[in-house]
């Protein structure tokens, strides 16, 4: 298959110095509007990917994202951002960045081109058959998490990878590939930019859609989530005011007593109204 690296062509625009504010914005803006067109094309490779978590994480199995750089970066916020929104364990969804968490602030230099520190980096986790691992790489790449997949393989775990160019060397080492194709970036090879934003709305499918299967969410709401300040607390009662129909003083009651908005909705109409 010929692999081109699309992510790394000439930007569709030339001598951006000259452009006032507005036109680069203008810009951008356009070139930003390709990206949910582009991850439209990819949901058939994503939701045969979902259905794969889905059965693992079901089966006590947990999900891993790896990556370099930005990519690495956005499966980090993604994995971090499913405890308080869904009241899962920080185990559950886990992201890792070559170079290590100091390399979430601060590039390190050349982590990226290690073919076996990957690896190293999931055993740390005692990654098992029972885990799925997505390796995630705007150009399909990255050596770190090529070599990641590359052994999850051989042990038999399930590889998927986000990556936005088409037939890459990653997609061809992952068993469930994501290939969003957004193209040249607006700055030639910034791939923080199109790609970045194309990664992060698949990472949302992927983590939102596997969380509403594992039933985390009830109707539309996020009824395990954690009530670790006053917005989420106060977003807790009015679920409760909504969902039982009561008055706000009662729903107040209910979230204090039950710290869960779940358990509160269980324990109410269960018949404990006086609770």
């Amino acid at each position: 298959m010929t692999f081109i690296k699309t992510t790394e062509q000439d930007s569709n625009y030339n001598h951006l110095e000259k452009m006032n504010v507005n036109e680069l914005l203008i810009h951008m803006n356009n070139e930003d509007k390709t990206v949910p067109l582009a991850v439209e094309k990819a949901i058939p490779q994503i939701e045969i990917l979902i259905e794969q978590i889905v059965s693992k994480l079901k089966n006590g199995g947990r999900l891993f994202y790896i990556g370099a750089g930005t990519s690495g970066r956005l499966g980090i916020l993604d994995a971090s951002e499913c405890p308080p929104t869904f009241g899962v364990s920080h185990n559950l969804v886990i992201g890792l960045i070559a170079g290590g968490d100091s390399a979430i602030r601060k590039a390190v230099e050349f982590a990226e081109d290690s073919t076996n520190q990957g690896w190293k980096d999931l055993q740390d986790y005692g990654i098992s058959k029972n885990d799925v691992v997505i390796g995630i790489a705007a150009s399909g790449t990255t050596p770190y998490v090529i070599g990641a997949l590359e052994q999850c393989n051989n042990e038999h775990i399930i590889t998927g990878c986000i990556t936005c160019n088409k037939n890459s060397p990653l997609s061809n080492v992952s068993k469930y590939p994501i290939e969003v194709v957004v193209g040249p970036e607006f700055v030639t090879g910034s791939s923080r930019m199109k790609a970045g934003t194309a990664q992060k709305l698949v990472l949302n499918m992927i983590s939102t859609s596997t969380m509403i299967k594992l039933n985390k969410v009830k109707g539309n709401k996020m009824v395990d989530m954690q009530l670790s300040n006053n917005k989420l607390v106060d977003r807790g009662i009015k679920m409760l005011i909504k969902e039982l129909n009561i008055s706000f003083k009662e729903a107040e009651h209910l979230l204090e007593k039950h710290k869960n908005v779940r358990t509160a909705i269980q324990n109410y109409t269960n018949g404990n109204k006086k609770n």
